[in-house]
């Protein structure tokens, strides 16, 4: 046994309880008290009960596997964890694991410095295939364990029976935290509350839930609403992703900056906000938003809900609620669906 594995076995054993966050109307109290010293700092917070701490921004594995010098993804990750941000996302079918292949280049030397979280795409099938999906991420990721293990894409009307299953990748959560290649596990969607919903009423308990959070979601089929809630309650980590709403349209076309955009999701009880970056200038934007981060009041941020809920009621700027063009193929295919290419004719 190395020590890196010892030492995250000494740690899954940590169940501190963090300190609680308020109902709604607490949000920038609770960003600002979770906030590193130092003026340049970037934020750490607590994620959920574990103990453990975590970078309030994170870097997105989907957006480290489009440019096609993998160099661009390396320097991203690298000058990222240099920065302070320690969050690493990603999933198994990101690119065709080409994003996880990155990430684990870019970690050589540097596992250390990472909470690394990948995502499990089996879409219903069984826990075998779940338990040769993480052997997969492992050998791309270059790591003998995970930080953080979640079932991706809960986005179709079943899928928390599949997923609950007996056999099914639930099971797998269990079994890859029992044998040591995982510390935490979670789920993620950004199709509708009410799968979150159902997957929580499971009762099972997962460390963390990721789900779309930004200034539109306030106003249509809101997950700030009605799943951050409970999940605070439960002390679990909530993720927040797709802040620019998954494409940056709002931003595009002057609805939004990037700044406001940033900083409400990242004034929001979060652990951390989960950001798409595929060049070196994005990350710069993004680390002059969250060094040193101050949270909007709740004045501001009622405020900036106000300003767009009426371009927001519609969901117009959150189609991966509404349309099937965020669902991956892994999760089409499986569903039996055509793949994203041929849904135009």
């Amino acid at each position: 046994m190395d020590s890196s594995r010892r030492k995250f076995l000494q740690l899954a054993g940590v169940a501190a309880v963090t300190a609680s966050v308020g109902g709604m109307t607490g949000e920038a109290e609770a960003a600002e008290g979770s906030a590193a010293p130092g003026p340049d700092a970037i934020p750490m917070r607590p994620f959920g009960k574990t103990g453990v701490k975590v970078s309030a921004l994170g870097v997105g594995g989907f957006h480290i596997g489009k440019p096609k010098d993998e160099q661009v993804g390396i320097r991203i990750i690298q000058e990222a964890l240099d920065a302070g941000i320690n969050f690493m996302d990603n999933a198994w079918d990101y690119h065709q694991g080409r994003s996880e292949e990155i990430m684990g280049k870019a970690l050589e030397g540097r596992r250390d410095k990472a909470f690394l979280m990948t995502k499990v795409c089996t879409h219903g099938r069984d826990k075998n295939v779940a338990m040769k999906q993480l052997e997969d991420s492992l050998r791309r990721l270059r790591t003998d364990h995970l930080d953080l293990w979640q079932i991706h894409e809960v986005a179709y009307a079943n899928d928390p029976e599949l997923h609950f299953q007996k056999g099914g990748v639930v099971e797998a959560l269990e079994l890859a935290k029992k044998q040591g290649k995982v510390r935490f596990v979670g789920f993620t969607g950004h199709k509708h509350p009410d799968l979150h919903l159902r997957m929580l009423k499971q009762g099972f308990p997962f460390d963390s839930v990721q789900m779309p959070l930004n200034v539109f979601d306030g106003s249509f089929r809101s997950f700030e609403r009605e799943v951050l809630p409970v999940v605070l309650q439960r002390k679990m980590a909530p993720l927040g992703m797709k802040s620019l709403t998954g494409n940056a349209n709002p931003v595009k076309q002057g609805v939004v900056t990037a700044q406001e955009a940033i900083r409400y999701a990242m004034s929001l009880p979060v652990a951390v906000t989960i950001t798409g970056i595929d060049s070196p200038d994005i990350l710069q934007q993004n680390l002059a938003i969250a060094r040193g981060f101050k949270p909007m009041t709740k004045e501001e941020m009622a405020a900036l809900r106000n300003k767009v809920a009426p371009l927001a009621a519609d969901g117009r700027y959150e189609l991966f609620k509404t349309t099937a063009l965020f669902e991956g193929d892994e999760g089409r295919q499986q569903h039996g669906f055509p793949p994203q290419g041929q849904m135009q004719g």
